[in-house]
């Protein structure tokens, strides 16, 4: 398999889940949403706040350019679910996560081959010589797992 093809494989994936989240999300009630997965678990809509703000982390990871929504990082990544009393309306959340997914898609697929085999922001210089299979490719393969991991949670509240 060529490097080319592994590329667009990943990028293909990495669409595949959007599309398939936009369409969970096209099924879910805002009501729905405000509902464990399972007893004890997670809330469809803290699902959804973490899914944008660990996707939206993906534009500094990449060297894309600026967050478009840091505010998320307190009450979705640091703090666990019903941790923080007010968390954005899920109107909201759903416009964030259309916002950060379709600005993310849209410049990720700018990226040169030789980019997306170059070490992603959070790994230092010294650190991607002894591991260099911690590139930017690799955050695009590991966030489309995460991705995909939630969604089947979410699917549980149909």
């Amino acid at each position: 398999m060529s490097t080319n093809t592994s590329i667009l494989l990943a990028l293909r994936n990495w669409e595949f889940e959007h599309v398939r989240m936009n369409k969970l999300l096209e099924q879910l009630s805002d009501e729905q949403l405000l509902k464990e997965v399972a007893p004890g678990k997670n809330r469809g809509v803290y699902l959804l706040g973490h899914l944008t703000a660990a996707n939206d982390g993906i534009r500094k990871l990449l060297d894309l350019g600026d967050r478009l929504h840091p505010e998320l990082d307190q009450i979705f990544l640091a703090s666990p679910d019903k941790a923080v009393a007010e968390i954005p309306a899920t109107t909201l959340l759903r416009a964030m996560w259309k916002e950060v997914m379709d600005k993310t898609t849209e410049d990720i697929k700018s990226l040169s081959e030789e980019v997306w085999f170059s070490k992603h922001t959070a790994v230092s210089a010294e650190d991607f010589v002894k591991e260099p299979h911690r590139n930017k490719l690799s955050i695009i393969l590991s966030r489309t797992v995460h991705q995909a991991y939630h969604a089947g949670q979410m699917a549980l509240l149909k």
